[in-house]
């Protein structure tokens, strides 16, 4: 699945000031700055913390090849990114991943890594569900090849006998509500918790 230099997904690229606020790169200063004077045990990745709405993997590889991977030491990095891929094929998409958890071990050696893989979406099937799908077979494969790092299954039963998702987890489909986040959220404590239970513990655990 290495397409070298050939797959978009792949390459750092920063985010494109849309807006024309700089608010993208104001952000990521933010963050990058952040870094300087915190301790996290965990750093979140594409999501939540360090997350920037509309984030592909070529703009989460820009961040963190520019700062956002500096002067911190965390034992856990989670990374959650993949579905504003919208321009790449599945192929793409898991490389883009790859090429992310490669950066980390490579700048964080120490640190652990969770990767979601691509949750489903969209009320009924459809070819962005089977893409998504596509995605997972291929990170199940490739991950295995790398150190340090677990897939976190993230269907939690959001995909009904009809093959339908509830609005109730889902509230247009796409955005997790606040019971979708605590199917996903539930098992990803517990696999962080255990993660940093193998790890010596030096500090106080904190996540930022």
């Amino acid at each position: 699945m290495n397409q070298g230099d050939s797959n978009p997904a792949a390459i750092p690229h920063a985010a494109e000031d849309i807006q024309g606020d700089d608010r993208r790169i104001s952000q990521h200063d933010r963050l990058v700055l952040d870094c300087k004077d915190k301790e996290p045990d965990v750093r979140f990745v594409g999501a939540l913390n360090f997350g920037t709405g509309g984030d592909t993997t070529r703009h989460v590889l820009w961040r963190l090849k520019n700062g956002e991977l500096g002067n911190i030491k965390p034992k856990v990095i989670v990374v959650w990114v993949g579905r504003n891929n919208h321009e790449n094929e599945a192929e793409e998409v898991a490389s883009g991943m790859v090429a992310m958890v490669q950066l980390i071990n490579t700048r964080q050696p120490q640190a652990k890594i969770i990767v979601f893989d691509l949750l489903p979406q969209s009320e009924k099937p459809n070819p962005l569900r089977q893409k998504n799908a596509k995605v997972n077979q291929l990170l199940k494969i490739s991950l295995l090849k790398l150190t340090n790092v677990q897939l976190l299954d993230t269907d939690r039963g959001f995909v009904h006998s009809n093959h339908a998702i509830s609005c109730h987890d889902m509230f247009d489909f796409l955005h997790l509500t606040g019971g979708g986040y605590s199917k996903v959220c539930k098992p990803l404590r517990e696999l962080i918790m255990q993660l940093l239970e193998e790890t010596p513990e030096e500090k106080q655990t904190t996540i930022a």
